[in-house]
């Protein structure tokens, strides 16, 4: 299986007045092609850090991250900005969507910047993924006149516009209740299905189960590795439990 990031010793810290704390410690790490990937820890450990260095959101002091075969610290800000917007999805516990567009032109302002002459072709298939995720009727909605639940699904249609290699999200079901988390996953899982890879930061035990691969992650290091097969909704509380139990071994 093709790997389409590679990280290699990784390391990064940030400035505390005068001192250095780092919040990554020699991290190395692969993620294949069309993976489902969570990364769980304790508050600090550096999993949102390590999502971000990954998909080229922050700059690492030390080591190396390839995308796509392609060294990352060689692009400028704006090629990374490219590259995030033309080869990656990003899902946020906080939807970052425009207050002063509707739900369908938040959807689509990412695109339109690229193809500014398809309008009509971009419109279309937002619309078609708005249908896919169950909110086609909700395009002229202000984004203050829909649930959280509403908002993160079209937040996942923004990041399926590009037809990204990989999606990342970062807590995407942390503000949500347990039913609006649970259908958020099964879109997640139904995207990961069709062939984009995934890579998720949770605190949730559940919503790490649906994932094939756990990093656990500690003091800016992974420190254990969990496998799982192939997620089907008939053994669910069989894979949380099996979650819960190792998060348990390795204390976080």
């Amino acid at each position: 299986m093709q790997k389409i990031i590679i990280a290699e010793k990784i390391m990064k810290s940030f400035s505390v007045g005068n001192e250095r704390h780092p919040v990554l410690k020699d991290v190395s790490v692969d993620i294949n092609e069309g993976e489902f990937v969570s990364i769980m820890g304790p508050s600090g450990s550096g999993k949102s850090t390590l999502l971000y260095a990954l998909s080229g959101m922050d700059h690492i002091d030390s080591g190396k991250v390839t995308f796509n075969g392609s060294d990352l610290s060689v692009f400028n800000d704006k090629e990374l900005a490219d590259i995030r917007r033309t080869k990656m999805g990003f899902i946020f516990q906080q939807p970052t969507l425009l207050k002063n567009l509707n739900i369908l032109d938040n959807i689509i302002l990412p695109a339109m910047r690229d193809n500014r002459k398809n309008n009509e072709n971009i419109i279309k298939q937002a619309k078609a993924i708005m249908t896919r995720v169950g909110i086609a009727e909700l395009e002229k909605r202000d984004i203050t006149q829909v649930s959280g639940g509403q908002l993160q699904r079209a937040g996942i249609c923004r990041a399926l516009m590009s037809h990204p290699t990989i999606i990342f999200g970062d807590e995407p079901t942390g503000a949500l209740n347990s039913k609006s988390a649970q259908e958020i996953m099964n879109i997640i899982s139904e995207i990961n299905a069709e062939g984009t890879a995934v890579m998720l930061v949770t605190h949730d035990p559940k919503v790490a189960a649906r994932t094939e691969r756990i990093l656990f992650m500690r003091d800016g290091m992974i420190v254990s590795e969990m496998h799982l097969e192939k997620f089907t909704n008939t053994n669910m509380d069989d894979r949380t439990n099996k979650v819960t139990a190792k998060m348990r071994e390795i204390g976080i």
